[in-house]
């Protein structure tokens, strides 16, 4: 027998029905099935104990009053009580115990007093971006089990030891791209409430996957704080990164290149876009973002220089701050159009961050204030571990992009 088949729960007898109707007979309100003393509650108390009665008789090596068990050197010595919560409720129960003490059940371990899935349960619900109150009320409304704040804490403070694990693991060498932004959310930090600004670092891998590299609190965005993040990236094994895809943050750039000097920093063509339109009246954003395109379209920096000029000409009267941005971050734009069209259509935009941050973002919505930056790590950890079980495939476009980088950027790319 494999160890898949050994796993698979014995089936439900061919009389099920029958078996049903029995013990259905009588019951004639959802109450008296699902309520706090009903049916299904019953029964799983005496399915609970029945089991742990098998796992006894396993431990001993004998049936209840087998003549093996004369002179075996152990036997039963009665049930102690116990109450569990599971999620049929608060269950009684009546544990077995052998005369030596060295019976130690399996389905409901000495010393714990939750059975079932509940630690999942209460995790699930804390990365869906429930407070340890509102954990506690679902529980009790939904389950008819009573947990304190306290226990749903210890929970999720459990945690930490993984993140402080995922934070400081080691990395691949090279990275071809890496996304780099931030997130405000409200904390208590040192006393005080006010913003936190967490770094996010979110890397696409040789293969192509997206892999989130770390989580970095700070009380605000600065390229000083950024060039410890790089750092941090370096001590935990990263030798080079080819583009970094940024926003327009004063001094990024620098800051990058301090630390990976041959890293090429582009600058989000969409985020300066978003900036441009922004001081647009809503009547001519349309217009304004139309010619702005020939600018980020052209097929070269020259061409794209030609078309900021045309576009100062036509909007330069009326919208001066709108060239003027684009031309004071004018040398992390150009490096757009070195690349080939393969990889421009990678790094266009810090999409692939976006989207981790809105996800990010629909959690925190739901959290007024954290009371910590350790609060804030559990939750962001938990959101991205879960998010990240959906990146089965590389990024869009990704092979033909990995061999033009290998062109681009000849010599730094493992040949695999």
């Amino acid at each position: 027998m494999t160890e898949t088949e050994d796993a698979r729960p014995p089936e439900l007898p061919a009389n099920r029905d029958k078996l049903i109707d029995q013990l259905l007979k009588g019951y004639q309100t959802p109450e008296q099935i699902l309520g706090q003393n009903g049916l299904l509650k019953q029964l799983t108390k005496a399915v609970i104990e029945r089991a742990l009665g098998a796992e006894l008789t396993t431990h001993l090596g004998y049936e209840k009053h087998d003549p093996k068990g004369r002179n075996s050197g152990n036997a039963r010595n009665g049930t102690s009580k116990k109450t569990v919560k599971s999620q049929a409720g608060e269950l009684a129960l009546e544990v077995p115990r052998d005369r030596n003490g060295t019976f130690e059940p399996v389905l409901v371990p000495k010393r714990k007093r939750r059975i079932g899935n509940f630690d999942d349960l209460i995790l699930s619900l804390y990365t869906r971006g429930m407070t340890t109150t509102e954990i506690q009320e679902h529980i009790l409304e939904i389950y008819g089990v009573e947990l304190s704040i306290e226990l749903v804490s210890s929970i999720t403070d459990a945690v930490m030891d993984e993140v402080k694990a995922w934070q400081s693991r080691p990395l691949e060498a090279v990275y071809p791209i890496v996304y780099l932004d931030a997130i405000i959310v409200k904390a208590r930090f040192n006393g005080h409430v006010g913003k936190r600004v967490i770094y996010l670092v979110v890397g696409v891998t040789l293969a192509g996957y997206k892999e989130i590299l770390g989580l970095w609190a700070c009380d605000a965005e600065g390229a000083k704080f950024w060039a410890g993040v790089l750092t941090d990236l370096k001590n935990r094994g990263v030798q080079d990164i080819l583009i970094a895809c940024v926003d327009g943050l004063k001094g990024f750039p620098e800051a990058i290149q301090a630390v990976f000097p041959r890293t090429e920093v582009q600058l989000c063509i969409v985020h300066l876009i978003r900036s441009s339109t922004r001081q647009v009246a809503y009547k001519e954003m349309k217009d304004v973002a139309a010619d702005l395109k020939p600018i980020y379209t052209a097929p070269t920096a020259e061409m794209a220089e030609l078309a900021l000029n045309d576009f100062d000409t036509k909007w330069g009267q009326k919208y001066p701050m709108i060239a003027r941005s684009w031309r004071n971050v004018w040398s992390n734009v150009i490096p757009f159009f070195k690349f080939p069209p393969e990889i421009r259509r990678v790094i266009y935009t810090t999409n692939v961050i976006e989207s981790v941050n809105s996800s990010i973002r629909h959690i925190t919505n739901n959290r007024a204030l954290f009371p910590n930056d350790e609060s804030v790590f559990k939750l962001l950890y938990l959101a991205l571990t879960n998010a990240s079980r959906k990146w089965t495939m590389p990024i869009r476009d990704w092979r033909p992009a990995l061999q033009q980088l290998a062109i681009v950027f000849e010599g730094r790319v493992p040949v695999a």
